[in-house]
């Protein structure tokens, strides 16, 4: 179950919003306007860090939530990197220009091994993780994965017929045919360089950061080039798909090449690339 809508240029404004769920990770600036009444079911915000590219779109955000007719009795939650200075005073600033608010903004810092729960119905979980990512010096930033928790057949059981099995599950329940395990759905980066395997290892749709597709344009080691990310990936396991984001408006004439070369480069790993041009919004 995958459906992204996703805008982001380097300097300039970076959101991510994953329908399934109704959140958003980052608010750049112009996400209410291109959003429009889809700004109402957003019911969760996941910060990755204070620069000004992915949090300038929160006022409006939130502002519109509150004086246009959308449906004010759904909550929203602000989750972002405990102890952000840059997020924290936004914060502040939004709530004192709104004092009226209404509807319920929920503000939630988070630290490494917190969890956000999303849905539970049943069996059927979802929940949202926080990792530290190394950004700018002084500003606290962090990724996200998505987790989803499933079920599958039992490994002493794999030798049985089918029919073997529906003997058990009419004898003793469903339940004991099923080990209960957690998968890493989706991994969102933030700004930050070339994830390590072992944190994006096993993400079926990996999110990452990509701003420098020529080594020789980066001047420091903020943000990602395409050819640490494609090592990372190589590198890792279980991953299904990757979109790349956060890309340089310097690449904006070359695009369909840049994907072609990291298509062929992964080529052997049959991961599944995407690109999100720098000035279009990118759906899946």
């Amino acid at each position: 179950e995958l459906e992204f809508q996703i805008f982001s240029k380097a300097l300039y404004s970076t959101w991510i919003l994953y329908r399934p769920e109704r959140i958003l990770f980052d608010s750049g600036e112009g996400i209410s306007t291109i959003l429009g009444n889809s700004v109402y079911a957003i019911k969760d915000v996941f910060m990755t860090h204070g620069h000004v590219d992915h949090i300038a779109g929160l006022w409006g955000l939130i502002n519109t939530r509150n004086t246009a007719m959308g449906d004010r009795n759904k909550p929203l939650r602000i989750n972002y990197p405990a102890g952000n200075r840059a997020i924290e005073a936004f914060l502040d600033f939004i709530v004192g220009m709104n004092p009226r608010l209404r509807y319920d903004m929920i503000l939630n810092p988070l630290d490494d091994g917190d969890e956000v729960f999303l849905r539970t119905a049943g069996s059927f979980k979802r929940s949202v993780r926080p990792f530290r990512v190394k950004h700018t010096a002084g500003e606290i930033s962090c990724g996200y994965h998505i987790y989803e928790e499933r079920r599958r057949l039992k490994e002493e059981l794999s030798g049985l017929t089918s029919n073997e099995i529906a003997s058990i599950v009419r004898e003793k329940g469903r339940d004991a045919i099923t080990d209960t395990y957690t998968q890493k759905i989706v991994t969102i980066s933030g700004d930050t360089f070339a994830l390590p395997p072992e944190t994006i290892s096993n993400s079926e749709t990996l999110l990452h950061e990509c701003t420098f597709l020529q080594e020789k344009d980066r001047r420091n080691q903020n943000h990602s080039s395409v050819e640490e990310v494609i090592d990372s990936v190589k590198h890792s396991e279980g991953i299904k798909r990757l979109i790349l984001y956060h890309i340089s408006g310097r690449y904006t004439s070359k695009m369909k090449k840049w994907h072609s070369f990291v298509q062929k480069e992964l080529e052997e790993t049959g991961v599944e690339v995407y690109v999100v041009h720098p000035e279009h919004v990118f759906t899946l």
